[in-house]
């Protein structure tokens, strides 16, 4: 039995963005799914208009082809877009698309999203507290805690805390949230990416891991009673590591994935690997989640100057775990 196409729900970001840029540059592109756009319709073409890209409309559910159409679900923008110029009356707009989104995914009208990229701060400008996607998300669908991993450059690198100031990090690394943690990775590598025994390389907090507690006493007091009791229960976790040299070209080989401490300890060295190229991906929610892994770019919306492999990467992880999941047993 042949199995269908995925069906993957795009929310176009920022409309002054480069998101309306990237979307109409995927019309051009084949893809083995089935690719829903949910973006203002009308945006979309003046985008286009704009780029000199030919685009065409489409309502109807069909394979993308790469033939200079775009399935859209419309959803009408408040004021008219001007590239490079934030308005906050169209950030209702940009929520309105991704809730469109989530709520498909939940229902089973979509079998994965993918988002371009939102403007945290024109959001807030418009009277709407928001922090980002991932906890917007996890309102949405009424998560507790998610976890936020890249994948790129031939690794899968999660992290224990994110957007955090560096001297809040050791005081919210608790037993019970790296247990959190590391459940909800271990679980997501087995469900979604189809690993069935994931090897997990844990890094410590301190440099050279604590030695021994002589820098720092994180790994003695909560890291390393985490990763025991884990193993315990049948993980396979290797750690607490010196995060200098826990990504080494050996360890990149045998790793599923890695879990790091805090932001900028991990993504360095993924983004190095693989910049332009990254996938962000949600762990925890009840539905599948990636992300391009840059910014709105406001600077290059309009000018044809926005790359787009970022965004095809998340496309291509999001049919990839769209397949895992629908061959997943029930």
């Amino acid at each position: 039995m042949t199995a269908r196409l995925p069906r993957i729900a795009i929310t176009a970001g920022e409309p002054a963005g480069i998101g309306l840029d990237l979307c109409v540059k995927l019309a051009q592109i084949p893809l083995a799914a089935k690719i829903i756009v949910i973006a203002d319709q009308y945006a979309l073409k003046q985008r286009a208009q704009t780029l000199s890209l030919p685009l065409h409309i489409c309502a109807d559910e069909v394979p993308h082809l790469g033939n200079d159409s775009l399935q859209v679900l419309h959803h009408p923008i408040a004021e008219p877009v001007v590239a490079g110029q934030l308005n906050p009356n169209n950030s209702a707009y940009v929520l309105n698309t991704l809730k469109s989104a989530t709520d498909g995914c939940v229902n089973g009208t979509f079998d994965a999203m993918v988002t371009a990229p939102v403007h945290k701060g024109v959001i807030n400008d418009a009277g709407i507290a928001f922090t980002g996607h991932t906890e917007y998300l996890a309102e949405l669908t009424n998560t507790k805690q998610v976890v936020m991993m890249l994948v790129g450059g031939g690794m899968r690198v999660a992290l224990a805390t994110t957007h955090l100031a560096l001297k809040n990090v050791s005081s919210v690394i608790t037993l019970g949230s790296l247990e959190t943690t590391l459940r909800i990775l271990h679980t997501d590598l087995v469900k979604k990416f189809a690993i069935p025994q994931p090897k997990i390389y844990v890094a410590g907090l301190n440099p050279h891991a604590g030695e021994g507690g002589y820098l720092g006493t994180e790994e003695i007091e909560t890291i390393n009673p985490v990763l025991k009791k884990f193993r315990a229960q049948g993980f396979d976790l290797i750690g607490a590591l010196p995060a200098d040299t826990m990504f080494s070209e050996k360890n990149l080989t045998i790793a599923d994935a890695f879990l790091c401490m805090y932001h900028d300890q991990g993504l360095p060295v993924l983004k190095h690997a693989s910049f332009g190229e990254g996938v962000n991906v949600t762990l925890g929610l009840p539905i599948i989640r990636t992300s391009v892994d840059h910014g709105t770019a406001l600077e290059l919306a309009g000018t044809g100057k926005a790359e787009i492999g970022s965004l095809l990467a998340a496309i291509a992880l999001a049919i990839q775990l769209s397949h895992n999941t629908l061959l997943a047993p029930k």
